[in-house]
């Protein structure tokens, strides 16, 4: 019995279930096109989206993507870092949508979780590297996560990556992956603090 419990508990059954939720908002376009991050909505008054937008995907493999790395990185934080990992998914796509309003006018639409996606990885990974600071694969996602955001800045956002986009005018939205960077130092920052 000990085993079904221990079981049943790692499951991310809050991750699980915002994935699920992003499954039927990409199952039903008339929802994505009302969830979406936009702009000008967001300003008429939906502010609903500067959460919601984050959940909506420009087509399958941005949506497949997304969504599993969001999923294995529920498996490595919901347990764990329960506290930190679900304040942040309340918090951060605000920030990032925040971020998105005031500093880049230029975006009309985002979508994804990608910019939540490398906050998490951000925050697992600085939390990693300080239980041993002498272990090199923390220290390696941290390198591989700057050159990415660099990679972002250098190509002006352009394209997918390797993810095409349902929308070939789609660009990656640099700022918000900045932005949730900010946020998940921040977060990291506060728990070295209330664990001292």
């Amino acid at each position: 019995m000990k085993s079904v419990v221990d079981w049943h508990s790692r499951i991310p059954w809050v991750f699980l279930a915002l994935s699920a939720a992003a499954l039927v908002i990409q199952l039903n376009p008339a929802w994505r096109e009302t969830l979406i991050y936009q702009r000008t909505a967001i300003s008429d008054g939906e502010v609903w989206r500067m959460w919601t937008g984050h959940w909506v995907h420009f087509g399958w493999p941005h949506f497949v993507v997304d969504t599993g790395l969001f999923l294995i990185l529920g498996w490595m934080l919901e347990r764990p870092h329960r506290r930190a990992a679900l304040t942040t998914l309340v918090l951060m796509p605000l920030l990032v949508s925040a971020v998105l309003l005031i500093f880049d006018p230029a975006m009309e639409r985002y979508a994804g979780l990608s910019a939540l996606n490398l906050g998490l990885l951000l925050y697992l990974a600085l939390q990693g590297w300080q239980r041993d600071w002498r272990d090199w694969f923390w220290p390696a996602v941290l390198v591989i996560y700057v050159a990415e955001v660099i990679f972002e800045i250098v190509s002006g956002g352009t394209g997918g990556g390797m993810i095409k986009f349902d929308d070939p005018s789609v660009k990656v939205a640099t700022s918000a992956h900045v932005a949730s960077a900010v946020y998940a130092l921040a977060a990291w920052g506060i728990s070295r603090r209330t664990k001292s």
